[in-house]
């Protein structure tokens, strides 16, 4: 028997029962097409939500991770080369013509991606160091030139009748800043970098930025310039009065270890204008708790305190209306210290750095850990020596 649905359009005729089932058949296969073109859209739609899902579980995760696996290839390389020594994605880098995010030196390691590099860069930045009022610099080879003129060029009047008078010449000293590098080692375990859950990068960086925040801020202020930057502390100083190109002056307490007992603010005074008027519109006070302890509690004539406390966050207390810096670095007061120093760090003081980090994995120095050589290459020195005035507790 011929189907009843064919007949029908043959012409032939059918049974009502015939007719029914044609259209149920027919009914049938249309909802299975309509069946199938929503479940198409269902899962279209599935499919959406499961990335937008994603996205935001990618959103919610540290942003060095998650930037590792969607925008920064480099970083996806050298998260694997930190976990587990593996550096081909780094060497494919290199190989695809990227070699400026992943060079190597034979004993130097791989460079740290541009964001853990970008993240080492701000914390340092934020630190208590000089470097926060600093003029820092990146270069690209081993030292910094740094050209000062610190002499007057003559001047004179002249008539339209009268022959001009040959004038001084400045006096222009090339002060090269040599970079030197700075080193951290910290250490991990190798069962914490197989846990996929440990943000390795964001670990790396604070603890890389910690020891050098350490270093550096310690040799900004009393480095003997010895294989290490120069501090403002290990160059000659003379009293203010004699001062002279090549050392930096300093105002004494009148007392020896302290304060003059009479006018103890007095000598911050004498300090502040011992400092020529060019560099005191961007000047700030540095020195430690310490000395911030006893400072603060001084007082003019008419009872008011020196010091100010900050009514903003992030900016600094002031002192005679200028910012401090407490830099824990600077010295105690002591007979003889010079415990404050006073001026335009951006013109006097000058930070020298190439911008590139490397590490270098070690996992057999240190078995069952795993060490990682962290390197930077920076320098420092006073390039401006009459930009800075220090106060000295001491007689004279």
């Amino acid at each position: 028997m011929s189907n009843p649905e064919t007949r029908a359009r043959a012409g032939e005729g059918v049974t009502p029962a015939e007719e029914l089932t044609a259209a149920m058949a027919g009914f049938l296969s249309e909802f299975k097409t309509f069946s199938s073109t929503i479940n198409r859209k269902l899962q279209t739609q599935e499919d959406r939500m499961t990335k937008l899902d994603r996205k935001s579980l990618m959103a919610g995760r540290p942003a060095l991770s998650a930037a590792a696996e969607t925008e920064a290839p480099h970083q996806k390389a050298f998260a694997a080369y930190l976990r587990s020594g593996d550096d081909d994605g780094l060497r494919e880098l290199a190989l695809d013509g990227k070699a400026m995010s992943t060079a190597v030196a034979a004993d130097g390691g791989y460079l740290v991606d541009p964001q853990t590099a970008a993240t080492i860069r701000g914390t340092l930045s934020s630190t208590a160091s000089i470097r926060a009022i600093a003029n820092v610099v990146n270069v690209d080879g081993g030292s910094y030139d740094v050209l000062v003129d610190h002499s007057e060029a003559g001047s004179g009047w002249a008539t339209e009748a009268a022959a001009a008078t040959e004038t001084g010449t400045p006096q222009i000293d090339r002060i090269t800043i040599a970079l030197h590098e700075l080193s951290a080692l910290p250490k991990v375990s190798q069962r914490l970098l197989d846990d996929s859950a440990f943000d390795i990068e964001g670990w790396l960086a604070g603890r890389i930025a910690d020891k050098f925040a350490r270093s550096e801020a310690q040799a900004f202020v009393s480095g003997d310039g010895v294989d290490k930057p120069k501090g403002i502390l290990t160059y000659p100083t003379v009293d203010n009065d004699v001062w002279a190109w090549g050392s930096l002056g300093y105002v004494p307490t009148g007392a020896s270890g302290a304060l003059d007992s009479t006018n103890p603010a007095d000598a911050i005074i004498d300090l502040v204008y011992a400092l020529g008027a060019e560099y005191r519109a961007n000047a700030s006070f540095v020195m430690n708790s310490r000395t911030a302890g006893v400072i603060r509690k001084l007082k003019d004539n008419d009872g008011r305190f020196l010091w100010s406390d900050s009514l903003a966050s992030g900016e600094p207390a002031r002192l005679l209306g200028y910012g401090v810096l407490i830099a824990e670095d600077m010295p105690d007061i002591a007979a003889g210290s010079l415990s404050i120093a006073f001026g335009d760090f951006g013109a006097g003081y000058t930070i020298a750095e190439r911008p590139d980090l490397r590490v270098l994995r070690d996992p057999f120095s240190a078995k069952p850990h795993v060490l990682f050589y962290a390197t930077k290459r920076v320098g420092g020195a006073v390039s401006d020596f009459g930009a800075i005035k220090l106060l000295k507790f001491a007689t004279a």
